[in-house]
């Protein structure tokens, strides 16, 4: 398999991606608030509909019991959470992955943290649109470029995050992402959380 490369924004170059993160092979979120009301959630039903006997008709305690139009419904969804827990291994894998479905299809762009002197929105705007970069864009800084994520951080649809935050669900999300040298040394270099 031939070394991936990615552009670099701010030099013209090429910089050079590791294959054991970029070069991995391809192999809902859910709010969990849906809920449904129960016999005794639902409004009304108070007193028995008719007599206990003598009716002929059958017993009824309540108007609202779940067989009843109106009624309540049984084992409906309650809200709960989906979260669950994903292993370190699992999830730097999961990392890696995604990362390397944006730097084969050629949406992942490198930029040197440096090269910001001062926070400058202008010039990441244009930056951003030399490179024909799509959004949602996520931006993954290392530490101590705090220069480059304020440039980037007031663009429309655009998302920055510390290469020590980084999630699946962001790369998964982004159709471009930008990659400080200093965020993929960390990347390349260890456990990439």
């Amino acid at each position: 398999m031939a070394a991936s490369t990615a552009p670099v924004l701010t030099g013209g170059a090429k910089a050079k991606l590791s294959d054991a993160v970029f070069g991995l092979e391809r192999n809902d979120r859910r709010q969990g608030t849906h809920a449904t009301k129960t016999r005794g959630m639902v409004a009304g039903g108070r007193s028995k509909p008719w007599r206990q006997k003598g009716t002929g008709r059958a017993r009824a305690g309540t108007t609202r019991a779940p067989h009843w139009t109106g009624g309540g419904v049984v084992f409906g969804p309650q809200p709960r959470s989906y979260t669950g827990k994903v292993n370190r291994k699992a999830r730097i894998k999961a990392l890696r992955i995604a990362l390397s479905a944006h730097a084969g299809a050629g949406t992942l762009h490198v930029a040197d943290g440096g090269s910001f002197d001062a926070p400058a929105t202008k010039r990441a705007a244009e930056l951003a649109t030399k490179a024909g970069l799509s959004v949602p864009l996520v931006v993954v800084v290392g530490e101590g470029e705090e220069n480059m994520e304020r440039s980037f951080r007031n663009l429309q649809r655009t998302h920055v995050v510390s290469v020590g935050g980084i999630d699946v669900a962001d790369v998964v999300w982004a159709h471009s992402i930008v990659i400080s040298k200093t965020a993929l040394q960390v990347l390349e270099g260890g456990d990439g959380s």
